[in-house]
């Protein structure tokens, strides 16, 4: 349930519930071990089918294809829902035309990050809206507290309420009947001849050729009306993501892979859609947003996403707070990963070349022979370039008692026990 605080703080608490399935659980169990089946966002998934290794150079080299069907899936529509998601997100909706999508924020009045999401444009008055499997049931909430006039939208003006009611269906259930959505990703430099190996008429592959970045188009894949977006979590250039019936994700899931299959189409778990995303620099909600740091969109670095230009947006206030008071940015980290090179982790601490702890590190990945990791630092302390250090973390009672730290401080000076150096915050392959 939700609560309103009349700070602008929203709270959502969901009950226990056990993890669900995907509506293509029975194809990964065909494909994978179900010891390689585990729970994430409340939904049970493969970590992978082959390697992790493997799956990530699919995807650089080949393409890889990515059950998303947990992903929560909007539609906006009216009159009123331009107007509704300008406020309620941070990016200008206005700037966006039909056919484009944008990257942008669910911010609650005080500023804390309640998602990162895509708003697609299909039309003047219809927008789809895709958030994290994990933050569904809040943005669900959140939308009807909004909509109930029950949240606080602007805490220095507690009395204000929304006058936009736009008609928000959640086209995963089976109330929205033939409009329902779930998504599959197919992603990496042969992603658009796979789908062209799955079968598009005519008309359909031109409108997929033609697509630039963030844009989408109604199409045909596999025989299946689709609607297709040049959008992706890996990095690739170029990249899809289709958003099907899902009582025909399963056929074209199985089409995407076995005409895919001779130009080296992979499926792909978890662990390459973590390793990829990592290798990009591209944030995952819990890790490089909000988390126990409250990490704001700012430091995150995707200020731009954040138009403090608009005249309103919930949480505006608290935005333009962060830019003016930021003291952290993110840095992508490379480090060794050879066999017998122990992992980083999750805090480990990251030292400028003088040993001094700069900061943290927020997710880890190993891609071949490497470690890739985005951290958490101060502004000033390290560029591109840089040389680092990581300091381990105790993981246990006998580090501890052998002398290893188990936090570690900004300021505070260490040995590094692996070092490499910084990379661009972004990458694309």
């Amino acid at each position: 349930m939700s609560e309103n605080v009349q700070s602008g703080k929203f709270v959502f608490e969901q009950g226990q519930v056990p993890p669900g399935q995907t509506v293509l659980y029975h194809e990964h169990l065909k494909l994978t071990d179900k010891s390689h089946m585990a729970v994430f966002a409340g939904y049970l998934m493969p970590l992978w089918y082959s390697s992790i290794s493997a799956e990530h150079r699919a995807v650089r080299q080949a393409a890889g294809a990515f059950d998303c069907t947990h992903m929560g899936v909007f539609e906006t529509a009216g009159p009123d829902a331009a107007a509704f998601l300008n406020i309620v997100t941070t990016n200008e909706i206005n700037n966006l035309k039909a056919g484009r999508a944008q990257y942008s924020y669910i911010l609650d009045a005080e500023g804390n990050v309640l998602d990162d999401i895509i708003v697609y444009r299909r039309s003047e008055d219809k927008f789809m809206v895709v958030v994290n499997a994990a933050n569904e049931g809040k943005i669900k909430a959140y939308f009807q507290g909004l909509l109930n006039n029950e949240v606080v939208i602007d805490t220095s003006r507690p009395g204000m309420k929304l006058k936009c009611r736009p008609v928000i269906r959640d086209v995963k259930e089976p109330a929205a009947g033939a409009d329902r959505r779930v998504d599959i990703a197919v992603q990496g430099p042969v992603s658009m001849e796979a789908l062209f190996a799955a079968g598009t008429d005519a008309a359909s592959k031109k409108s997929i050729e033609q697509l630039g970045r963030f844009e989408l188009t109604d199409a045909v894949v596999g025989g299946i009306d689709c609607i297709v977006a040049r959008t992706g979590y890996t990095g690739a250039e170029m990249g899809f993501e289709l958003f099907v019936h899902p009582g025909k994700a399963v056929r074209l899931w199985r089409t995407i892979l076995e005409r895919g299959k001779p130009a080296g189409v992979l499926p792909c778990g978890l662990g390459a859609r973590d390793s990829l995303r990592i290798e990009a620099g591209l944030p995952l909600y819990g890790h490089e947003l909000a988390s126990e740091y409250n990490i704001s969109p700012i430091e995150a670095g995707y200020g731009w996403a954040v138009k403090l230009e608009k005249k309103f947006f919930i949480g505006k206030a608290a935005m333009v707070q962060a830019a003016e008071s930021c003291i952290m940015k993110q840095a992508r980290i490379e480090m060794p990963g050879a066999a017998g090179v122990r992992p980083i982790r999750q805090n480990d601490a990251v030292l400028n070349k003088e040993g001094e702890c700069v900061g943290w590190v927020l997710s880890c990945a190993k891609a071949d022979d490497r470690q890739m990791a985005i951290a958490y630092v101060g502004k000033d302390k390290i560029k591109v370039a840089d040389t680092v250090g990581i300091y381990y973390l105790a993981r246990n009672e006998r580090q501890i008692r052998q002398g290893r730290r188990k936090i570690v401080g900004r300021g505070q000076k260490l040995a590094a026990d692996i070092t490499g150096k910084v990379l661009s915050r972004f990458e694309r392959f």
